[in-house]
Protein backbone atom coordinates (compact mmCIF):
# COMPACT_ATOMS: atom_id res chain seq x y z
CA UNK A 1 0.00 0.00 0.00
CA UNK A 2 0.96 3.52 -0.91
CA UNK A 3 1.72 7.02 0.87
CA UNK A 4 2.53 8.85 -2.67
CA UNK A 5 1.24 11.17 -4.75
CA UNK A 6 -1.91 9.84 -6.66
CA UNK A 7 -1.93 9.55 -10.11
CA UNK A 8 -4.35 11.56 -12.38
CA UNK A 9 -6.90 9.75 -14.11
CA UNK A 10 -5.70 10.29 -17.55
CA UNK A 11 -8.36 11.11 -20.13
CA UNK A 12 -9.07 8.46 -22.86
CA UNK A 13 -11.64 9.95 -25.17
CA UNK A 14 -11.68 11.56 -28.64
CA UNK A 15 -13.46 11.56 -31.52
CA UNK A 16 -11.40 8.42 -32.63
CA UNK A 17 -10.95 6.63 -29.15
CA UNK A 18 -11.34 3.51 -28.32
CA UNK A 19 -11.86 1.90 -24.95
CA UNK A 20 -10.59 -0.62 -22.26
CA UNK A 21 -11.68 -1.89 -19.89
CA UNK A 22 -9.15 -0.37 -17.56
CA UNK A 23 -8.36 3.54 -16.27
CA UNK A 24 -4.69 2.60 -15.02
CA UNK A 25 -2.09 0.63 -16.21
CA UNK A 26 -0.67 -0.34 -13.13
CA UNK A 27 -1.83 -0.41 -9.61
CA UNK A 28 0.75 -0.25 -6.57
CA UNK A 29 0.20 -2.22 -3.32
CA UNK A 30 2.03 -2.06 -0.98
CA UNK A 31 3.12 -1.04 3.05
CA UNK A 32 3.54 2.48 3.38
CA UNK A 33 5.62 1.82 6.50
CA UNK A 34 8.60 -0.05 4.83
CA UNK A 35 8.89 1.93 1.04
CA UNK A 36 6.48 4.43 0.78
CA UNK A 37 9.89 6.70 0.99
CA UNK A 38 12.23 4.54 -0.89
CA UNK A 39 11.25 1.73 -2.60
CA UNK A 40 7.86 2.04 -3.81
CA UNK A 41 8.50 5.36 -4.28
CA UNK A 42 11.35 5.62 -6.85
CA UNK A 43 9.87 2.19 -8.73
CA UNK A 44 6.65 4.61 -9.22
CA UNK A 45 7.90 7.31 -10.40
CA UNK A 46 10.32 4.96 -13.09
CA UNK A 47 6.80 3.47 -14.34
CA UNK A 48 5.13 7.18 -14.74
CA UNK A 49 8.52 8.51 -16.16
CA UNK A 50 8.01 6.05 -19.20
CA UNK A 51 4.78 6.97 -19.73
CA UNK A 52 2.82 4.29 -17.01
CA UNK A 53 -0.52 5.08 -15.51
CA UNK A 54 0.22 4.29 -11.90
CA UNK A 55 -2.56 4.50 -8.89
CA UNK A 56 -1.37 4.44 -6.07
CA UNK A 57 -3.94 5.31 -2.86
CA UNK A 58 -3.01 8.19 -0.73
CA UNK A 59 -6.19 10.41 -1.65
CA UNK A 60 -8.44 8.03 -0.15
CA UNK A 61 -9.80 8.30 3.37
CA UNK A 62 -8.93 5.19 5.31
CA UNK A 63 -10.62 3.53 7.72
CA UNK A 64 -10.92 -0.51 8.91
CA UNK A 65 -12.20 -1.73 5.86
CA UNK A 66 -10.59 -1.53 2.40
CA UNK A 67 -12.94 1.94 0.58
CA UNK A 68 -15.35 0.98 -2.14
CA UNK A 69 -12.84 3.88 -4.39
CA UNK A 70 -9.85 1.62 -3.75
CA UNK A 71 -11.93 -1.79 -5.31
CA UNK A 72 -12.66 0.05 -7.86
CA UNK A 73 -9.01 1.57 -8.90
CA UNK A 74 -8.47 -2.26 -8.51
CA UNK A 75 -10.26 -3.64 -11.07
CA UNK A 76 -9.87 -1.03 -13.39
CA UNK A 77 -6.17 -1.56 -13.50
CA UNK A 78 -4.55 -3.73 -16.09
CA UNK A 79 -2.06 -4.67 -13.94
CA UNK A 80 -1.19 -4.95 -10.32
CA UNK A 81 2.69 -5.00 -8.53
CA UNK A 82 2.60 -6.34 -4.93
CA UNK A 83 5.48 -5.38 -2.79
CA UNK A 84 5.76 -7.43 -0.65
CA UNK A 85 7.87 -6.30 2.74
CA UNK A 86 8.78 -6.98 6.37
CA UNK A 87 5.36 -5.55 7.46
CA UNK A 88 3.54 -6.28 5.01
CA UNK A 89 0.82 -8.56 6.10
CA UNK A 90 0.29 -6.98 9.60
CA UNK A 91 -2.27 -4.11 7.46
CA UNK A 92 -5.43 -5.81 6.80
CA UNK A 93 -5.67 -3.04 4.69
CA UNK A 94 -2.79 -4.42 2.31
CA UNK A 95 -4.42 -7.96 3.30
CA UNK A 96 -7.71 -7.33 1.74
CA UNK A 97 -6.46 -5.47 -1.37
CA UNK A 98 -4.30 -8.58 -2.08
CA UNK A 99 -7.68 -10.59 -1.95
CA UNK A 100 -9.31 -8.49 -4.07
CA UNK A 101 -6.31 -8.07 -6.62
CA UNK A 102 -6.06 -11.97 -6.86
CA UNK A 103 -9.97 -12.40 -7.52
CA UNK A 104 -9.43 -9.75 -10.72
CA UNK A 105 -7.30 -11.86 -12.01
CA UNK A 106 -9.07 -14.95 -11.89
CA UNK A 107 -12.70 -13.23 -13.02
CA UNK A 108 -10.92 -10.20 -15.29
CA UNK A 109 -7.65 -11.95 -16.40
CA UNK A 110 -5.77 -8.86 -14.84
CA UNK A 111 -1.84 -9.53 -14.60
CA UNK A 112 -0.41 -9.81 -10.97
CA UNK A 113 3.33 -9.56 -10.34
CA UNK A 114 5.03 -10.24 -7.10
CA UNK A 115 8.10 -7.77 -5.58
CA UNK A 116 9.63 -9.60 -2.88
CA UNK A 117 11.40 -6.27 -1.16
CA UNK A 118 14.04 -7.70 1.38
CA UNK A 119 11.75 -10.36 2.33
CA UNK A 120 12.24 -14.55 1.50
CA UNK A 121 9.38 -15.81 -1.35
CA UNK A 122 8.77 -18.84 0.93
CA UNK A 123 8.01 -16.90 4.16
CA UNK A 124 5.95 -15.61 1.89
CA UNK A 125 4.19 -18.66 0.68
CA UNK A 126 4.54 -20.73 3.60
CA UNK A 127 3.06 -18.12 5.69
CA UNK A 128 6.30 -17.88 7.90
CA UNK A 129 8.93 -15.24 9.81
CA UNK A 130 6.50 -11.89 9.70
CA UNK A 131 4.37 -13.34 7.82
CA UNK A 132 3.35 -15.91 10.03
CA UNK A 133 3.58 -13.58 13.30
CA UNK A 134 1.02 -11.01 11.68
CA UNK A 135 -1.54 -13.80 10.72
CA UNK A 136 -1.18 -15.34 14.22
CA UNK A 137 -1.76 -11.92 15.43
CA UNK A 138 -4.98 -11.58 13.42
CA UNK A 139 -6.63 -14.69 14.42
CA UNK A 140 -6.06 -13.55 18.36
CA UNK A 141 -8.33 -10.54 17.12
CA UNK A 142 -11.99 -11.22 18.26
CA UNK A 143 -12.97 -8.83 15.65
CA UNK A 144 -11.30 -10.61 13.15
CA UNK A 145 -12.94 -13.61 11.58
CA UNK A 146 -11.22 -17.50 11.29
CA UNK A 147 -12.70 -17.51 7.64
CA UNK A 148 -10.99 -14.52 6.59
CA UNK A 149 -7.65 -14.66 8.08
CA UNK A 150 -7.76 -17.96 6.34
CA UNK A 151 -8.55 -16.22 3.58
CA UNK A 152 -5.38 -14.20 3.29
CA UNK A 153 -3.95 -17.21 4.17
CA UNK A 154 -4.47 -18.76 1.03
CA UNK A 155 -4.11 -15.50 -1.17
CA UNK A 156 -0.59 -15.05 0.49
CA UNK A 157 0.21 -18.65 -1.06
CA UNK A 158 -1.30 -18.06 -4.29
CA UNK A 159 1.27 -14.83 -4.85
CA UNK A 160 3.91 -16.17 -3.93
CA UNK A 161 3.75 -18.35 -6.45
CA UNK A 162 3.45 -16.05 -9.36
CA UNK A 163 6.14 -15.00 -11.12
CA UNK A 164 8.02 -11.74 -9.99
CA UNK A 165 11.02 -10.44 -8.99
CA UNK A 166 13.15 -10.73 -5.50
CA UNK A 167 15.70 -8.48 -3.92
CA UNK A 168 17.07 -10.02 -0.84
CA UNK A 169 20.83 -8.40 -0.62
CA UNK A 170 21.49 -6.00 0.85
CA UNK A 171 24.28 -5.03 -2.11
CA UNK A 172 22.40 -5.55 -5.14
CA UNK A 173 21.51 -2.42 -7.67
CA UNK A 174 17.94 -1.13 -6.22
CA UNK A 175 18.19 1.11 -9.33
CA UNK A 176 18.94 -2.08 -11.76
CA UNK A 177 16.15 -3.81 -9.62
CA UNK A 178 13.52 -1.05 -10.58
CA UNK A 179 14.49 -0.89 -14.11
CA UNK A 180 14.25 -4.86 -14.81
CA UNK A 181 10.74 -4.17 -13.60
CA UNK A 182 9.82 -1.34 -15.83
CA UNK A 183 11.00 -3.01 -18.75
CA UNK A 184 8.79 -5.58 -18.05
CA UNK A 185 5.66 -3.96 -16.98
CA UNK A 186 6.18 -1.54 -20.03
CA UNK A 187 5.73 -4.87 -22.53
CA UNK A 188 2.68 -5.58 -20.60
CA UNK A 189 0.86 -2.58 -20.42
CA UNK A 190 1.26 -2.38 -24.28
CA UNK A 191 1.67 1.36 -25.11
CA UNK A 192 0.96 1.99 -28.73
CA UNK A 193 1.51 4.86 -30.22
CA UNK A 194 -2.23 5.27 -31.17
CA UNK A 195 -3.35 4.82 -26.77
CA UNK A 196 -0.90 7.09 -26.32
CA UNK A 197 -2.41 9.44 -29.07
CA UNK A 198 -5.59 9.52 -27.50
CA UNK A 199 -4.46 9.28 -23.62
CA UNK A 200 -2.66 12.35 -24.50
CA UNK A 201 -4.97 15.85 -23.48
CA UNK A 202 -3.34 17.98 -26.11
CA UNK A 203 -4.66 15.35 -28.74
CA UNK A 204 -8.02 15.06 -27.41
CA UNK A 205 -8.02 19.14 -27.81
CA UNK A 206 -6.84 18.85 -31.66
CA UNK A 207 -9.31 16.19 -32.51
CA UNK A 208 -12.01 18.35 -31.04
CA UNK A 209 -10.75 21.10 -32.93
CA UNK A 210 -10.80 19.03 -35.79
CA UNK A 211 -14.01 17.86 -35.51
CA UNK A 212 -15.46 21.60 -35.09
CA UNK A 213 -13.78 22.29 -38.67
CA UNK A 214 -15.21 19.31 -40.36
CA UNK A 215 -18.52 20.34 -39.13
CA UNK A 216 -18.44 23.76 -40.17
CA UNK A 217 -16.91 22.73 -43.59
CA UNK A 218 -19.55 20.27 -44.15
CA UNK A 219 -22.35 23.05 -43.18
CA UNK A 220 -20.74 25.76 -46.02
CA UNK A 221 -19.84 23.03 -48.65
CA UNK A 222 -24.10 22.23 -48.06
CA UNK A 223 -24.62 26.24 -48.21
CA UNK A 224 -22.72 26.31 -51.64
CA UNK A 225 -24.06 23.13 -53.30
CA UNK A 226 -27.77 24.93 -52.67
CA UNK A 227 -27.07 28.16 -53.66
CA UNK A 228 -25.51 26.82 -56.79
CA UNK A 229 -29.04 24.97 -57.64
CA UNK A 230 -30.85 27.95 -56.91
CA UNK A 231 -29.70 30.31 -59.12
CA UNK A 232 -27.85 27.84 -62.17
CA UNK A 233 -29.97 25.04 -62.00
CA UNK A 234 -33.35 25.59 -65.25
CA UNK A 235 -35.59 24.44 -62.55
CA UNK A 236 -38.72 26.23 -64.71
CA UNK A 237 -37.78 24.45 -67.96
CA UNK A 238 -36.98 21.04 -65.98
CA UNK A 239 -40.72 21.28 -64.34
CA UNK A 240 -41.81 21.94 -67.53
CA UNK A 241 -40.89 19.18 -69.07
CA UNK A 242 -41.75 17.10 -66.42
CA UNK A 243 -45.28 17.96 -65.87
CA UNK A 244 -46.48 20.37 -69.15
CA UNK A 245 -48.07 18.64 -71.94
Amino acid sequence: MANSEASPLVPRFSFFSFTHPWKYHVFLSFRGEDTRNNFTAHLCSALRLRGINTFMDDELSRGEDISGELLQAIEKSKISIIVFSETYASSKWCLDELVKILECKESKKRLVRPVFYRVDPSHVRNVQGTFGEALANHERNSSVSSEKVQKWRTALNQAANLSGWTLLNQQSSEAQFINDIVQEISKHASLSLREQFVASPVATTLCLLFGLLFGLYFIGSMVYFFRYCYYFVPWREIFCELFCF
